[in-house]
């Protein structure tokens, strides 16, 4: 880890805190072209999110190569050996997919909302589910998954309630702890979202009043924080998403003490941490606490922040990171930890010494299994 790290340039440290949007999100190539070399992410990246995942929703990302199971699975491979042989140290990407119902991939199993998960009260269907999620997109050959969400829904009004398992923390921790578990024992990452105190905006509305929710500090810790102390302690993911918020002032995804005091220092947090998409740049453009972009970009790899995401090309956020560092305003030794940090977690998958998937025909056997659609309708 620490030869790796010193081996690594300023720029190829900066790349690899940032997310690049895979095709028909960000990317315009569904596999690796000449131009790559010439692209930013010459340079390595933290990760690809929601590659070749063929959005049902979304036109632009339907492609050829979702489906076979297995023609994904060599496809991803492909772009995973680009990163190998056409960066200059080989730093493997990590492949980050949503999968709080069911892989985010247009033939995965699809499995209910996690509301209804959550009703059922059994954890052990819980585990199965997680195990189904874990093991298509390993077989895919996604390494880290988007999931599963912690937020405790105490306001109806809220429009995101069925994206929760309920209303109660215990409850909410212990559904979570088996989809951790089922997850992760698959190989691939789990990563917790949305952290922290996210559920609560006034009057349960979103978008432009996700800020400042009203909660007081005891309560903060006994119901919003325990399920994400208890998964995290019990369960041990990989990866953490902030969210979009603030808490008293401080927005959650640049707060020293959400993100290093309470995540890594009192909950044990070793993996490393994601932005919600935009929520480093609502640092400035919403919470205003920033004076610019450059100073938001600052205050989160400062708070604990690892890598940003964002529905825009990765330079957006490199060009002023690199500005940042070549001013002397930012710390490299705040940046060797993001990047340590982000490192630890693709060493702990194995990616360094098997970075591709590797029997790709097993995947047509392993994905959307007629057991998979039984458990799916229970």
């Amino acid at each position: 880890m620490e030869d790796l790290l010193s081996q690594m340039t300023t720029q190829e440290k900066a790349n690899q805190t940032v997310t690049l949007y895979g095709y028909g999100r960000v990317l315009k190539d569904e596999q690796p072209t000449a131009a790559w070399d010439n692209e930013i992410w010459k340079h390595g990246l933290a990760n690809i999110d929601e590659m070749l995942n063929s959005l049902a929703y979304n036109k632009s990302a339907k492609s050829s190569f979702s489906y076979p199971f297995s023609r994904h699975a060599v496809a991803l491979n492909n772009v995973q050996k680009w990163f190998i042989e056409h960066t200059r140290l080989g730093i493997p990407v990590d492949f980050t997919n949503e999968g709080i119902h069911g892989l985010n991939h247009d033939r995965a199993t699809p499995l209910p909302a996690p509301i209804n998960i959550g009703s059922t009260w059994n954890t052990k269907l819980v585990r199965g589910a997680g195990e189904i999620v874990g093991r298509e997109a390993k077989y895919l050959g996604y390494t880290n998954v988007y999931a599963p969400i912690l937020d405790v829904s105490r306001d109806p009004r809220w429009g995101r309630v069925v994206e929760t398992y309920g209303e109660n923390p215990f409850h909410i921790a212990e559904m979570g702890k088996q989809a951790v578990l089922g997850i992760q024992q698959n190989g691939v990452a789990s990563t917790l979202k949305h952290y922290a105190v996210y559920s609560v905006p006034k009057g349960g509305r979103d978008g432009n009043a996700r800020t400042d929710p009203h909660v007081g500090f005891r309560e903060m810790h006994e119901l919003h924080l325990y399920p994400f102390k208890r998964v995290v302690k019990e369960a041990k993911p990989m990866g953490i998403m902030s969210s979009y918020n603030d808490y008293d002032g401080v927005p959650v995804s640049s707060s020293k003490y959400f993100l290093q005091d309470l995540l890594r220092k009192d909950y044990g947090f070793e993996g490393y941490i994601v932005s919600d998409s935009e929520a480093l740049e609502f640092i400035s453009s919403k919470h205003h606490v920033a004076v610019d972009y450059k100073d938001a970009i600052r205050q989160a790899l400062a708070g604990g922040l690892n890598v940003r995401t964002n529905f825009d090309p990765p330079s957006t956020y490199l060009t002023p990171l690199m500005e940042l560092i070549n001013e002397g305003g930012l710390d490299m030794n705040i940046l060797d930890q993001r990047v340590r940090e982000v490192l630890t977690v693709k060493f702990k998958l194995g990616l360094f010494d098997h970075p591709l998937v590797d029997n790709t025909t097993l995947a047509d056997k392993k994905i959307h299994t007629q057991a998979d659609e039984d458990i799916s309708c229970k």
